[in-house]
C-alpha cells in the first residue's frame, strides 16, 4: 500500500498573511489602551472616594473632641470660620482644632475646615478640599456634617 501524496500548489497554500497579523495586533493594542484608560480613571475615582471618606472621618473626629469638652463647645469655643491654617494652641479647644486641621491636611492636602453653631446645641462641621482630579470633580469639594451635642 502506497501512502497518498499531496501536491502543494500556490493556490492551495493556507496561512496568515502579514496584513492579517498587523490588523489583529492593531485591534489588540486598541483594546489594551482602552483597558489602561479605564484603570487610570478607576484609580483617580478611588482616590476621590478615599478623600471623601477621610473628610467624613475627620468631621466625626472633631465632633467627638467637642463632646469631650462639652461646656466649652456649647459656649462657642470651637467655632471657627473656614480656615486652612492651624490656629495654634493654648486651650484644649484650640489644641483640638489645631490637631484636627493638621490631620486633615496630612490626609487631604489643602483641606480646610469650619465649625459653626446652628443653635439649640447643634453644630455644623464643614470639610473642604480640592477634588478636581476625579471624574467630574470640583476644585472645592465640600462635606458638611451636622450633629447635636
Amino acid at each position: 500500500m502506497r501512502s497518498p501524496s499531496f501536491k502543494h500548489t500556490k493556490s492551495s497554500a493556507r496561512g496568515v498573511s502579514l496584513v492579517e497579523v498587523m490588523v489583529s495586533v492593531f485591534i489588540l493594542s486598541i483594546g489594551l489602551l482602552g483597558i489602561a484608560a479605564m484603570q487610570a480613571t478607576g484609580l483617580s475615582n478611588n482616590q476621590s472616594s478615599l478623600e471623601r471618606t477621610q473628610a467624613i472621618i475627620h468631621s466625626y473626629s472633631i465632633m467627638d473632641s467637642m463632646r469631650t469638652n462639652l461646656v466649652i463647645a456649647r459656649a462657642g469655643g470651637y467655632n471657627i470660620g473656614l480656615t486652612c491654617a492651624p490656629p495654634g494652641g493654648g486651650t484644649l479647644a484650640t489644641n483640638d482644632i489645631t490637631n484636627w486641621i493638621t490631620a486633615m491636611q496630612a490626609s487631604n492636602q489643602g483641606a480646610c475646615g469650619r465649625i459653626e453653631a446652628l443653635g439649640n446645641n447643634t453644630f455644623r462641621v464643614t470639610v473642604q478640599w480640592n477634588d478636581s482630579r476625579a471624574t467630574g470633580g470640583s476644585a472645592t469639594q465640600t462635606v458638611a456634617t451636622v450633629g447635636r451635642l
